[in-house]
């Protein structure tokens, strides 16, 4: 992270010496993004925070923990089509469930499925794809999240 933090200064001076009105707009620009995705971000994290309070570890290992096989892939596979969350709150989120134990092949499952299968907005995709052209996506694309949790399982 201090590489990174290092990096990005560097290319901020360098960036600011090449063009400071461009430099100074941008900066303007992105922090006033990241002012409008902050109540997002703590409304997120306060939520995920009361759901991770509310349901006890043991409970949340045995359903999608290392030991719980296929049936951790499927419920993570579920969530994850279903959920409406944006990958900015996503990747924190699959930090914490790595760090309460469970799989980066189940975490690889949820958030593949998180962002490509859309079973909430299958409706509004429909109206611009047609329903049969969604629904092969959509299978597709939850097929493929497993694929991603065997090969994560494989590889780590």
């Amino acid at each position: 992270m201090l590489e990174l933090t290092i990096i990005v200064c560097i290319l901020l001076v360098a960036s600011f010496l090449a063009d400071k009105k461009k430099t100074i707009k941008g900066v303007t620009l992105g922090l006033i993004m990241f002012v409008k995705l902050l109540p997002a971000l703590i409304s997120m994290l306060a939520l995920v925070s009361v759901l991770f309070f509310t349901i006890p570890n043991e409970t949340l290992i045995s359903l999608i923990g290392k030991d719980s096989g296929i049936n951790g892939w499927l419920i993570a596979a579920l969530l994850g089509s279903v959920s409406l969350i944006p990958g900015f709150i996503a990747f924190p989120l699959c930090n914490i469930l790595i760090g309460k134990g469970v799989a980066y092949s189940t975490v690889a499952v949820f958030i593949t499925t998180l962002m490509m299968v859309g079973a909430i907005t299958l409706p509004v995709e429909a109206k611009f794809f047609g329903w049969r052209v969604s629904i092969i996506r959509n299978t597709l694309s939850f097929i493929a999240a497993i694929v991603v949790g065997v090969l994560m399982m494989f590889f780590l």
